[in-house]
């Protein structure tokens, strides 16, 4: 399957939403459900889009099969986990049906390269819950350590494995 990475357009917005919320409401990573704060942020595409990079992978027929939040300096609005001098991907995810094709590592695959171009960027980070068994593997096949030092909980109760990649 041939896969684009691009910058999500303002009219992708609502299917990129949808995307993402789907994805975390499907794979049980909203510990609260629809009522779940998180999925206002998630749904918020266009905020993201506004005040961080959304990239998405878009198949042959221009379809959204996926995004990913894109922070390139640590200290902005977006930053879960990024201190000065790194960069961070957040909010990946995959259509159910556009899954196993190699998007989520594409959409990986893509910041790794947008942080090697931000300057002075020494390190790539990212937060996974316990339970997202495809970014762990992404994580692994890309090149990203483990950071346990750096897990955190945005929630009681939630808590986030970390990962860097060197730059």
């Amino acid at each position: 399957m041939d896969i684009t990475i691009r910058a999500v357009r303002p009219e992708e917005h609502g299917t990129l939403a949808d995307i993402t919320a789907q994805a975390y409401l499907g794979d049980g990573l909203l510990a609260f459900g629809e009522s779940d704060e998180y999925l206002l942020e998630l749904r918020d595409v266009a905020r993201r889009a506004a005040e961080a990079e959304v990239l998405v992978a878009a198949g042959e027929d221009g379809r959204v099969l996926g995004g990913v939040t894109f922070v390139a300096r640590g200290g902005t609005p977006w930053a879960g986990v990024a201190r000065a001098g790194e960069a961070e991907l957040a909010m990946l995810a995959v259509a159910r049906g556009a899954r196993r094709r190699g998007a989520g590592e594409a959409l990986v695959r893509a910041c790794v390269e947008r942080a090697r171009e931000v300057e002075g960027c020494a390190r790539l980070v990212l937060s996974a819950q316990a339970a997202m068994r495809a970014a762990h593997r992404i994580c692994d096949r890309v090149g990203f350590v483990r950071t346990p030092e750096r897990d955190w909980q945005p929630v009681p109760g939630v808590t986030l494995s970390t990962y860097a990649l060197p730059l």
